[in-house]
């Protein structure tokens, strides 16, 4: 399993985004190498598909399901819906159904 976060310079949530997904990862019973990929301009924005910072992907899919359709790429900050509202993090919710799809077998067994 590939567990990324792409995230630029200076993002405040991009450690606690990190932080996050290894919780969700012991959570799940799973283990996995958190790669981390800073994003350093908008040409690198645009190669990667960067929404924006921190972005969370397991096995190269975005973990808001909702965004993953997007083509509007670009640098700076991200936020998640959560509860009706915006946030710069993903929540352990939204990154648990991520491992899930990729791992069902793995999270049902053990959430």
């Amino acid at each position: 399993m590939k567990v990324e976060v792409l995230y630029i310079a200076g993002c405040p949530n991009h450690k606690p985004a990190v932080a996050r997904l290894q919780q969700a990862l012991g959570t799940a019973g799973l283990s996995a190498e958190i790669q981390e990929t800073e994003v350093r301009d908008a040409a690198m924005a645009q190669q990667v598909g960067f929404l924006g910072s921190p972005s969370v992907r397991v096995n190269g899919l975005d973990v808001e399901k909702e965004a993953r359709a997007t083509r509007t790429f670009g640098f700076g900050c991200r936020s998640y819906t959560e509860s009706g509202g915006r946030t710069g993090l993903p929540s352990l919710d939204l990154i648990h159904k991520a491992l899930a799809e990729v791992a069902p077998e793995d999270t049902e067994a053990k959430a």
